[in-house]
């Protein structure tokens, strides 16, 4: 069977796209780095933890929501907790299992970082889009990762 080859606009947008994420992730977490001196993965994980009401997560939960292993988010917590970011505590009913805790020099990292960089967000893709760009963005991004869902939810079942 013949593949279904991109179009000229078809790859227009397929490379535009890789070739933005690319640079794009790269800049912004340069100025957090330079702003903060918080990595992207540092701000992912404090992100998470401040968007519960007890600053709390499970380690197994917050490695499938940053997409990572258990093993690497393990390695990553570590060196945060050597810098007091966070804290792991044990789960109760699983001695195995671990919850990471924000403490008050993760969350006032955070706090002192996040205006720095929405302003990095803002200076190198929001503001450079019209309402109608963003609205069309949003559209398209949730469009993708209802599909991608989908087949997470069926690789499960």
């Amino acid at each position: 069977m013949e593949p279904r080859w991109l179009d000229d606009a078809e790859f227009r947008a397929w490379i535009g796209y890789r070739r933005m994420r690319l640079l794009l992730d790269a800049q912004v977490s340069r100025d957090l780095q330079h702003d903060s001196g918080l990595s992207a993965p540092d701000y992912d994980v404090l992100s998470a933890l401040t968007s519960t009401e007890d600053h709390r997560w499970r380690l197994t939960a917050l490695a499938d929501r940053m997409l990572w292993s258990k093993s690497r988010l393990s390695r990553h917590i570590s060196r945060m907790e050597q810098r007091g970011l966070v804290t792991r505590e044990g789960f109760e009913g699983d001695g195995r299992g671990a919850v990471i805790v924000l403490t008050e020099g993760g969350l006032r990292a955070i706090q002192e970082a996040a205006p720095d960089h929405v302003a990095s967000v803002r200076r190198h893709f929001i503001d450079l889009l019209s309402a109608e760009q963003i609205e069309v963005l949003g559209t398209v991004a949730e469009t993708v990762l209802a599909h991608l869902t989908a087949d997470d939810e069926d690789e499960d079942a």
